[in-house]
């Protein structure tokens, strides 16, 4: 039940824009915002028992991030300020990435430990640079969804932040995937 409860969840904060755009048709954005803070907290009340695991741990920052948002936004009851919260998510996502770049093992390295151990020298080398290149990423994303906040329409705001983002995301992954893939086929052979 707990895990249905947890995707549930996830898929309501991927519907966020989707939320945003019809919500703000018919209430302010303090609702919004509070709306934004329970689903947070009860995520973060259901994953509490698993924050010491290190798949979880360098996601708390992100869910911080977000409730501090859903605060500001129920303050200030701005639908701009609604708007900004893939800005903030993007940023916050950069600064945890840009962070372990500094401060190794790097954000990838750490993910793909938890599949293999004994990653060797080159593939922590790997994950460096894929950890850099998710770290370009954030820095586009959180820029586009910056100036769809600020200057462009809702629709657009909506496109960017509720699909091509997330289809941006996805390529990213599938591209580092294949390349993943054709690198070890190389250190194999």
């Amino acid at each position: 039940m707990k895990k249905l409860v947890l995707v549930i969840l996830s898929v309501l904060l991927l519907l966020y824009p989707v939320g945003v755009y019809f919500g703000l048709q018919y209430f302010n954005a303090r609702v919004i915002g509070a709306l934004l803070l329970s689903i947070l907290l009860i995520r973060i009340l259901l994953l509490k028992n698993q924050l010491s695991m290190a798949r979880v741990k360098p996601l708390l920052p992100l869910a911080i991030a977000g409730v501090l948002v859903a605060i500001v936004i129920i303050v200030f009851n701005d639908p701009l300020v609604v708007k900004f919260h893939p800005v903030v998510i993007s940023f916050a996502s950069l600064v945890i990435f840009a962070r372990t770049l500094i401060y190794p093992p790097s954000m990838i390295e750490t993910f793909a430990r938890m599949g293999e151990p004994d990653l060797p020298e080159s593939g922590v080398v790997y994950t460096r640079k894929v950890t850099m290149v998710w770290c370009g990423f954030f820095v586009l994303n959180l820029s586009i969804a910056f100036y769809t906040a600020v200057w462009a329409s809702m629709d657009v705001w909506l496109l960017y932040n509720g699909l091509i983002s997330y289809l941006l995301m996805g390529l990213l992954f599938a591209g580092e995937y294949i390349v993943r893939l054709r690198t070890l086929k190389r250190a194999v052979v």
